[in-house]
């Protein structure tokens, strides 16, 4: 049986791959281009993850997770960005998130952090920022298949394939 720890591990690097197949399907102009109204663009939403794992996971055991060098505001601010330089902001994220996780062991998940100033148990922190995570890689998704719904590859069992799909798992 797989620890905890793999576990979420695991869940992290399915997220990681969901949003990059979805930002893979785009133009580099539909990556910043919001879906509707003054919704987020992918810019936007790739640039709040990263921003918030980079704070998040930076010296995690022994500092706030909210570190006073970042600025969540300006993560919200629109941008146009290369797609080499979208992609390396959310790399940087999720690079400092794996090492982290790849430090830990579930003997450690009922350790302490901080986050805004509020006392979490590590799994506590854990569970709180995959759900975080999954939510806007979710947002991605989402703006991503409105952008391109025309010629979207469907990122999970395709409408209408369930009864294909149960006959032959992957």
């Amino acid at each position: 049986m797989p620890d905890v720890m793999s576990s979420i591990a695991a869940e992290y690097r399915r997220y990681k791959t969901l949003g990059e197949a979805a930002i893979a399907q785009l133009s580099d102009a539909e990556l910043a281009r919001p879906s509707v109204g003054d919704s987020n663009s992918i810019v936007v939403i790739v640039r709040h993850i990263a921003g918030n794992l980079r704070s998040r996971f930076t010296e995690f055991r022994t500092t706030d997770g909210e570190k006073p060098w970042r600025n969540r505001d300006e993560e919200f601010e629109d941008r146009t960005l290369t797609r080499e330089e979208l992609m390396a902001a959310w790399e940087s994220g999720w690079e400092i998130l794996f090492e982290t996780l790849d430090s830990l062991t579930d003997d450690d998940l009922h350790q302490m952090v901080t986050i805004r100033g509020h006392s979490n148990s590590i799994h506590e922190a854990l569970h709180r920022s995959l759900a975080h995570t999954s939510y806007h890689v979710g947002q991605i998704v989402y703006v991503a298949k409105s952008l391109h719904s025309a010629d979207w590859r469907s990122l999970s069992i395709p409408r209408g394939q369930s009864a294909a799909f149960n006959q032959n798992p992957r």
